[in-house]
């Protein structure tokens, strides 16, 4: 079965999204922004995700980990939890 890794940071407000990828494109670390700013409970690790498999996480987000370039940060992308940037950083 497939599985990956990926982090995330969970903001409000699309324009504090924009701000934050401005920050990361500009060498800003990624696990120290998480910390900072998202609201979701990963931050204490980072926006560390673990480990995931196919349709464990919301479908927009899944689609990202399982389809898009790794090691690439990409969003802002909206959900029902508020805006995320993702960075996958494994995949097999």
């Amino acid at each position: 079965m497939k599985t990956a890794m990926a982090r995330h940071i969970l903001v409000k407000r699309k324009d504090e999204a924009e701000e934050l990828l401005n920050k990361l494109r500009s060498g800003a670390d990624f696990g120290k922004l998480a910390r900072k700013f998202s609201t979701c409970n990963s931050a204490k690790r980072g926006g560390d995700l673990g480990e995931v498999r196919p349709g464990e996480l919301v479908p927009a987000i899944n689609n990202i980990v399982f389809n898009k370039e790794v090691q690439k940060i990409h969003g802002p992308v909206k959900t029902k939890f508020g805006i995320h940037l993702v960075e996958v950083y494994y995949r097999d």
